[in-house]
C-alpha cells in the first residue's frame, strides 16, 4: 500500500497528478490517501500528525509524505523506515517526531533524480517516482544517514497546540492522550474543557476535551462547532492543569 499524506488539498489538479504517476510506476498497488489536506505549509503541525495517522498502516507500507514550502530550494530528501513502514519527502523537520518515537529508526538520502524535475513539485516528479519503487520492493536510492541529523531538537515531545480543524467542527491537537489524565483540564482560547470519553457523555452546548481515535486529544462541543465557539484556529496553545483526587475524609 502507498498513502499519500500531504497539504495538496482533494480540490484542484496535485493530488490527481501524483496519483497518475504512482499507478503508472507501481501499477497494481493499492493508494490510499490518508491525510490529503493537512495545514498548509504548516511543516510542524504535519510532524506530529504524521505517526498518529499512519500507526494502523500495514507493515511495509509506502508513506508519500509532502508539506515542502522549501521546495526547489537546497533542502534534501529523503527516505525514512521506522516501525516497519517506509517513509518518503522531504529533509525539513517533517520527520522528526516520528524518528524519535521509532522502535527502528534508519533515514537514507535520496540521491536519485529524474529527468525533468520542476522546480515547484517534488511530489510529483522526485517524492512519488520513489515511493513507487520502494512499493515495487527496491531499496532506497541513496546512502544511510543517521537518523538523528533530520531532527528539529527544539520541537517539544509532544505539542500542546491545535495541529488541525476538522470539517466537524473539532481541533485535533499535536498532544497525545496518553500522556495526560482523564482528571486533567485544558484550557484553550480562555475555557475550560472537561475529559469526556463520548460525544454522548458531554453536555449539550458545553466544550470539552477526548482522545480521538488516533490518540490524540481534540477538543469539541457537543452537538455544535467548537472552531466557531471557541474561535480556534491552528496554532491555537493549549494549557493542561493536572487535578489532584480529593483525599478521602
Amino acid at each position: 500500500m502507498i498513502a499519500t499524506f500531504t497539504d495538496f488539498g482533494i480540490p484542484g489538479p496535485y493530488l490527481g497528478q501524483v496519483h497518475a504517476v504512482l499507478n503508472s510506476e507501481a501499477p497494481g498497488v493499492p493508494v490510499v490517501d490518508i491525510f490529503p489536506d493537512l495545514p498548509v505549509c504548516n511543516i510542524r503541525a504535519a510532524a506530529y500528525l504524521l505517526p498518529a495517522y499512519s500507526q494502523y498502516l500495514p507493515e511495509n507500507s509506502v508513506c508519500l509524505c509532502v508539506v515542502d514550502p522549501g521546495v526547489g530550494t537546497e533542502r534534501g530528501a529523503v527516505v525514512v523506515r521506522g516501525n516497519g513502514r517506509w517513509y518518503v519527502g522531504p529533509d525539513n523537520g517533517l520527520f522528526s517526531i516520528l524518528l524519535r518515537r521509532a522502535s527502528d529508526a534508519q533515514a537514507f538520502s535520496i540521491d536519485w533524480r529524474p529527468a525533468q524535475l520542476s522546480s515547484s513539485f517534488h511530489g510529483r516528479d522526485l517524492f512519488a517516482p520513489v515511493a513507487a519503487g520502494l512499493a515495487r520492493g527496491e531499496s532506497p536510492p541513496g546512502k544511510e544517514l543517521d537518523p538523528a541529523r533530520l531532527l528539529s531538537p527544539d520541537w517539544p515531545e509532544d505539542l500542546a497546540e491545535v495541529v488541525y480543524l476538522d470539517r466537524f467542527g473539532n481541533a485535533i491537537t499535536g498532544l497525545r492522550a496518553s500522556g495526560i489524565t482523564t482528571t486533567s483540564r485544558i484550557e484553550i482560547a480562555g475555557k475550560l474543557c472537561e475529559f469526556r470519553r463520548t460525544f454522548g457523555e458531554a453536555e449539550q452546548g458545553v466544550q470539552f476535551w477526548y482522545e480521538n481515535a488516533n490518540g490524540l486529544v481534540e477538543i469539541a462541543l457537543a452537538n455544535g462547532n467548537a472552531i466557531h465557539e471557541l474561535g480556534l484556529e491552528t496554532g491555537t496553545v493549549l494549557q493542561v492543569s493536572y487535578l489532584q483526587p480529593a483525599n478521602p475524609e
